[in-house]
Order: structure tokens, then sequence, then C-alpha cells
């Protein structure tokens, strides 16, 4: 299945990521480390929204065959293994009674080698890498609390600008609910999925599988998704809109960063 339009819009907040990281790198003076060879972000464990997902997979597709893509499909199934099992015993620390900030802790610490970080140590698809790749370098605001890379110079007690993870994942879930309502989807849930990366390649999508209802009438076109508000930082700034990629996209002054 293809998804052009959805997916080009997609690329274009990528283009936007882009775009902030090199901004912040700028303004950051050295407390952007990002380097070749650097691949400590390939072992943390996150996963990707449902348009996320399936454009890697999609990308995966169109590259690889042969012995190639088997190497790598090989390596996804052993990282989802042991993903499963990370995720498996921390909801049986929940049941124990372990605080969720607890055991989101332990998580954040967990270390998965991702499938596509080839032998040199350089990404297979990196050209495609997910958004939180592409960020993981600068300073993050999720959920109102800041974070950063382990290896970044930031220094604690100061102020720098930060990607706010909340709206570019807002951005994304409404795409993922395009994707749905594009195919008519019966499974009412389907744009909120969240899929390890290493499922994403091995993960064969297909419309029976993204549950789509092709002899029912398709739901109509969605709307577009509107502007995010501006920072509080924004309200004071005096400078043309096009002129900081806050204004139109989620950069924003935040609190000092603290490395995970």
């Amino acid at each position: 299945m293809e998804f052009k339009d959805i997916f080009e819009k997609y690329e274009a907040i990528v283009a936007e990521v882009d775009s902030a990281f090199d901004k912040i790198a700028e303004q950051a003076e050295d407390g952007v480390k990002c380097k070749k060879g650097c691949s400590d972000c390939c072992h943390a464990l996150f996963d990707l929204t449902l348009v996320e997902a399936l454009y890697l997979n999609h990308k995966f597709n169109e590259k690889y065959s042969g012995m190639e893509r088997s190497k790598i499909l090989e390596r996804a199934d052993s990282a989802d293994r042991k993903i499963h099992k990370i995720k498996r015993d921390a909801y049986k620390a929940s049941q124990s009674g372990k605080t969720a900030s607890e055991i989101l802790k332990e998580i954040s610490l967990a270390r998965v080698r991702c499938p596509l970080l080839g032998e040199s140590d350089l990404c297979d698809l990196y050209d495609f890498r997910p958004l939180t790749c592409r960020i993981y370098g600068a300073p993050m605001n999720i959920g109102g609390e800041a974070h950063c890379c382990g290896k970044s110079g930031f220094d604690k007690g100061k102020q720098y600008p930060a990607v706010n993870m909340d709206t570019l994942q807002r951005r994304l879930f409404d795409l993922s609910s395009e994707i749905s309502e594009s195919i008519n989807s019966s499974y009412k849930q389907l744009d909120e999925m969240l899929i390890p990366a290493s499922m994403a390649l091995m993960t064969d999508f297909t419309m029976e599988y993204l549950g789509a209802n092709t002899g029912e009438k398709a739901s109509p076109e969605p709307k577009a998704a509107p502007e995010p508000a501006p920072s509080e930082a924004c309200s004071t700034c005096s400078e043309d809109k096009s002129a900081c990629a806050d204004c139109n996209y989620s950069v924003s002054l935040g609190q000092a960063p603290e490395s995970d």
C-alpha cells in the first residue's frame, strides 16, 4: 500500500525537525555533541507512531532485498524479543506495586540495539530514520519536563531552545488518523498504535492487517490540523514569523535539560 500524500506531509514535518535541530545546534554552542560514529540513540527504547512505522517499512521494502534484507530482519527479530521481555518485566513490576515513575526510569535505562544499526555502527536507513533519532541530541520538553542525551554538553541551570515533543507527537497522531480514515479502518484506535522499529520492519502492513473496509464508503477527507499555539517565548518576539522555527513548529525556550 502507498500513502503518498500523507507521506509527503510526514516528510514536510521531517524537514521542519531537521531545521529545528540545526537551529538548536547553532544557538546552543557546544551542547549538541552528535557526530558520525556516535550510536547512543541507536540503543534507546522508543516506539513509533503508525505513520512513522508505515513510512519506515515502505522505505525498507524499497531499499532492501536478498541477504541484506534477511540480516536486518534477523536483527529485528532479536531486538523485538528483547523489547518484549522488557515490557513484560515492566508489567510485572507494575503488578508488584512499583510506581509508574520507577518503572519508566528503568525502561529509559534499557539498552536494545536498533536492527538498522549496521556492523560499522552506521544506520542502514539513515536518510529515512524516525523523528526521535533526528532529535535525540537536542533538549526535549516532554510533558513539561526537560530531557536530553546523556552525552550532550548542556549545563544544568541554564535555559536552551528545546523541542516540544508533545506538539510533535500530536502532529504525528494527526497524520496517523488521516491514514486510518483514508482506508476507513474498522479499528477505531488504529491511529493510536505505537510500534517498535523492529516490529515496523517485520510487519506486512496489508489492508487486512490495518482493518481496511474497502467495500464501504470511505470517510470524508479529514480537516487539516490547526497550527500549534505559539509558545510564551514567541509572545514577546518581534521577528517575522518565518524567522524562527518556534513560530511554525515547536522549538521553544524550555527549562534546563537534565540527562536521562
